[in-house]
């Protein structure tokens, strides 16, 4: 891992010119995606920040680069390797001078060196390439887990402060959850989302902290004014808890 940072961090750049070849370091890569995984990792847990398009998108178009300098650096690599096996087959089908010998020993050394570049650039190229590829993965993968746990925790239409933290990708992506999790529990006619820890009391005590008006619950009609305190269903109850959006407020201890 430590050898594969200092690849990383270096970047490689080859330019032809009239002396030879030239190399030039003082650029990073993977710095962005990086930045990206920090990101996500300095939020809280179970909570979202907004999702860098911005950064996202940089990281995807470093990759683009990295993926076109790689692919002339492998046919490089490969004309190299071809001249060196040519080389080596000449010398032995046929008798050399010892002048011709050091003289294909030199050429056999620019195309060592040739090759020894090119696979050093291709290198960090792969190794960037596949760093930002895991960056990327962990940040939509961590992302899509808060994501699948707002499901169990929201009903199918999330509170707009969350909701604007997403992308157009993840609200897609927390409709189809919602959509299939509903479905499987019609089908099981069982409210999953509800009471995941067994409750101690079908009956629970809210303060209702806006006026709502009159609501039919399971058992009853009740008149959901603000600031009233009363004892209702748990099933009835937990809906209006976990969506903030209606203003009801556990409370375990009211004096």
């Amino acid at each position: 891992m430590g050898r594969e940072m200092g690849i990383l961090l270096t970047f490689h750049s080859i330019s032809e010119t009239k002396s030879g070849r030239l190399l030039k370091f003082g650029k990073m890569y993977g710095r962005k995606a990086s930045e990206l995984v920090k990101e996500f990792a300095s939020s809280e847990p179970g909570q979202l920040c907004t999702f860098n398009n911005d950064l996202f998108a940089q990281v995807l178009e470093e990759c683009d680069g990295h993926f076109l300098h790689l692919q002339p650096l492998m046919r490089k690599i490969q004309e190299h390797e071809n001249k060196w096996k040519d080389k080596g087959r000449s010398e032995d089908e046929m008798g050399i001078s010892e002048d011709e010998r050091s003289k294909s020993e030199a050429e056999k050394l620019v195309i060592q060196t040739a090759l020894k570049s090119d696979q050093f650039g291709a290198l960090v190229h792969h190794l960037s390439l596949v760093r930002n590829k895991r960056c990327l993965m962990a940040y939509v993968y961590n992302r899509a887990e808060v994501i699948r746990s707002l499901g169990w925790m929201v009903d199918s239409v999330l509170p707009e402060e969350i909701e604007e933290k997403l992308s157009s990708n993840e609200k897609e992506y927390f409709k189809n959850h919602v959509g299939t999790l509903q479905s499987y529990m019609s089908e099981l006619d069982l409210h999953l989302t509800v009471d995941t820890v067994p409750p101690k009391d079908p009956y629970i005590k809210v303060r209702v902290l806006d006026d709502i008006g009159e609501v039919a619950l399971s058992d009853q009609v009740a008149n959901l004014a603000r600031h009233a305190i009363m004892f209702l269903r748990r099933t009835d109850a937990e809906q209006y808890i976990t969506q903030v959006v209606f203003s009801l407020c556990l409370q375990q201890q009211i004096s």
